[in-house]
């Protein structure tokens, strides 16, 4: 036949209802997919919400419980920790995040007392117990790699002895992916997980989540560890990197504007893949929300459907238990 595909290719005969649009929708969003990001903070009787994050609170560690036991009951399988440590505990050398009663410890045996199925997950890295906020040990303005990344493998070890089911690293030194996979199993910790932020970017979205945890760097910037924005190659190269030194989910960073990143990684690696929508994105969104410029809930479902259109497995997500009411 000569003529074109039109009028017998017609591509809205399959949108011309909701059913028919369901039934050849090619992604879905399900509560299994969520990471529920938490903060948790020293004290008792206390939850203090976030000043650039509307909505999204720091925890101590009694009221946490509730927030977990909420998580949860909504059907999402996992939670990831982050620890606000006060400034007197921090130095140079991490002592505070190698101590066994440490927060991030205290937290991890709490949560797996109350809920333990829950799948939790600790962030590893030296930032928010550092007292120059960089995410390794510093010596004459530098951050040092082999020093840092064997500090981060006791770390990971220490979370796992608290009963941690994945250690996250976030810092990006390099090699720490196997120096951690190497500790945890002479300790005998061969079932605990690594979640690698292998595309992990320095990127201007994390401004919130350094208020929430008071971890914005002393001096200079994090650019000679975390990515270059111009940089795709480099991630794809991180992520088989990360998955040959043993990790068991690759992680991008940020997410909405790095989606072709999320999609490059995703056709590289054979391990699931998690995207991190990140403060800064939560934010925006809120803000643009606040103001009445955009619809919330919509603007919400339709970043988190991308990750999944992008090819994420797992999204970490301040927006999780929203989403999991909605769905």
């Amino acid at each position: 036949m000569s003529h074109s595909q039109f009028p017998y290719s017609r591509p809205r005969r399959l949108r011309a209802n909701g059913n028919i649009r369901r039934m050849v929708e090619e992604n879905h969003l399900s509560v299994s997919d969520f990471i529920v990001p938490l903060f948790v903070m020293e004290g008792t009787g206390k939850k203090e919400e976030i000043a650039s994050m509307p909505d999204y609170y720091r925890f101590t560690l009694d009221l946490l419980i509730d927030e977990v036991r909420e998580i949860e009951d909504l059907g999402i399988p996992s939670v990831l920790l982050f620890a606000k440590v006060p400034d007197e505990k921090k130095d140079n050398e991490g002592t505070e995040a190698l101590n066994a009663d440490g927060l991030m410890q205290k937290a991890v045996r709490a949560i797996k007392k109350e809920c333990p199925e829950l799948v939790v997950m600790t962030d590893v890295a030296m930032d928010p117990y550092s007292s120059f906020g960089h995410d390794g040990i510093v010596e004459g303005g530098q951050i040092l790699n082999d020093e840092s990344a064997d500090l981060l493998a006791k770390m990971a070890v220490s979370h796992a002895e608290a009963g941690a089911d994945f250690v996250a690293p976030s810092d990006m030194m390099d090699g720490r992916i196997l120096m951690m996979r190497d500790a945890l199993e002479e300790m005998g910790f061969v079932n605990t997980g690594i979640m690698a932020y292998s595309a992990k970017y320095a990127s201007s979205y994390y401004g919130p989540f350094r208020d929430a945890l008071d971890s914005t760097p002393g001096f200079g910037d994090k650019k000679t560890y975390q990515m270059n924005p111009a940089n795709s190659l480099e991630a794809i190269k991180e992520a088989i990197s990360d998955e040959q030194e043993g990790a068991d989910i690759i992680m991008v960073k940020p997410g909405i504007p790095y989606l072709d990143v999320l999609r490059a990684v995703k056709e590289s690696v054979h391990v699931p893949v998690s995207v991190y929508n990140v403060s800064g994105e939560y934010s925006m969104i809120k803000a643009a929300a606040e103001k009445g410029w955009l619809n919330e809930e919509h603007a919400m479902m339709e970043a988190l459907i991308a990750f999944k259109r992008a090819g994420a497995d797992l999204i970490a997500t301040y927006f999780a238990k929203d989403a999991a009411r909605l769905l």
